[in-house]
């Protein structure tokens, strides 16, 4: 008969004393904590997922665009992602917008998907925008420059908010 090392704990013999019962592995919170970690990682997977689906069907109809609406829904997402990093870049309507859970706060109309002369850059009410009994919530675009790039960057934080 091998004799037993004495340095070598007992593991069956210690979860016998920690749970006054045989030991099955696991304990039953253990197990309802990793089937709630399981949870949370599969829901993970899925907005990451769905913000990278997102972001490429996005870039896709940017892509689409003419070139002056292109050149300025190239910037506004540059502009959104890096002022609000919580918006999902999503489509709507078949433009670029940005949601936060789910619900759209901002989106870029071209010029060309209804045939006007300017473009829009627009908020809708989950957009934190209100300032007293009146608000702006969509903007004509003929064109960015770093004035408009510095005002939209302001409305799309405070967007958030």
């Amino acid at each position: 008969m091998a004799k037993k090392n004495p340095g070598t704990k007992n593991t069956k013999a210690s979860a016998k004393k920690a749970t006054g019962g045989p030991s099955r592995g696991f304990t039953s919170e253990e197990r309802a904590a990793m089937k709630e970690r399981a949870k949370e990682l599969k829901a993970e997977e899925r907005a990451n997922k769905d913000r990278a689906e997102g972001e490429r069907d996005v870039l896709a109809k940017i892509a689409e665009m003419p070139e002056r609406d292109r050149v300025m829904a190239k910037r506004l997402h540059a502009i959104v992602k890096a002022n609000a990093p919580v918006l999902s870049p999503k489509t709507w309507y078949g433009m670029p917008a940005y949601a936060k859970d789910g619900k759209i706060v901002c989106f870029f109309t071209p010029a060309s998907k209804f045939k006007t002369r300017y473009a829009t850059f627009g908020f809708n009410e989950d957009a934190n925008l209100d300032e007293g009994a009146m608000w702006p919530t969509s903007f004509a675009l003929t064109k960015l420059t770093a004035a408009e790039e510095k005002k939209i960057a302001k409305l799309v934080k405070k967007a958030v908010r």
